[in-house]
């Protein structure tokens, strides 16, 4: 009788094993991710419209429509994109970065756009300096969290930081010095974005590392 029972204590302990794996392989099907990596577009949407805007603030090019432009739709809506896709990948860092900089950036042209239909008052400095300076609290966190990364991205995001710090100081300044500096510092960090986006792919699409990052 009590081997018969200790019998069957074994058979239930055994098919409840059974139910369990199976359904561990079932979630496993469903979950498995094998979607494109979304930084490298996210990456180069971010530096390529960095670089636009740098060149305006360090007083190369004017503030005209290819800037609102990359503004809009590759600064902004691929970004986005490159956050949701970070999202399904469970990857909060990627998630809150580039979705948050895509909005930025559409943000941004909103700030501009406006006004010049007369839906709003245009920004004046001080206005400009606390919208860039909230914005600075986000890329501050930002680069904390890139402590437990790699060199590069450390680099790239403090970049970023120290961009929106010194237009920050510009606009209430209104130090056309201070704003070059900016634009140059802005300059680097979309280099750098763009840098690391690109050694990505073509690291991957070689399969060794050809770029370090």
């Amino acid at each position: 009788m009590h081997v018969s029972s200790v019998s069957m204590r074994q058979d239930i302990l055994g098919y409840v094993e059974i139910m369990v794996n199976e359904e561990t392989n079932r979630n496993n099907i469903f979950l498995m991710d094998q979607t494109a990596n979304p930084a490298p577009l996210g990456l180069c949407a971010f530096g390529t419209t960095t670089i636009l805007l740098s060149l305006w603030n360090a007083g190369v090019i004017g503030i005209t429509s290819p800037i609102f432009a990359m503004a809009i739709f590759y600064g902004g809506l691929a970004q986005i994109i490159a956050g949701l896709m970070e999202w399904k990948k469970n990857n909060n860092f990627g998630f809150l970065t580039f979705v948050s900089f895509g909005f930025f950036w559409m943000s941004f042209a909103g700030v501009l756009m406006l006004p010049a239909l007369g839906l709003a008052k245009a920004p004046g400095p001080a206005d400009l300096a606390a919208f860039l300076a909230v914005w600075g609290v986000v890329a501050f966190g930002l680069l904390i969290c890139t402590l437990n990364m790699h060199r590069s991205l450390q680099v790239t995001v403090l970049a970023v930081f120290l961009t929106i710090a010194l237009l920050v100081a510009a606009d209430l300044t209104e130090s056309g010095l201070v704003k070059l500096a900016g634009g140059l510092m802005g300059l680097l960090a979309g280099v750098l974005a763009i840098y690391i986006g690109l050694a990505q792919v073509i690291n991957e699409v070689h399969n060794r590392k050809i770029i370090p990052v």
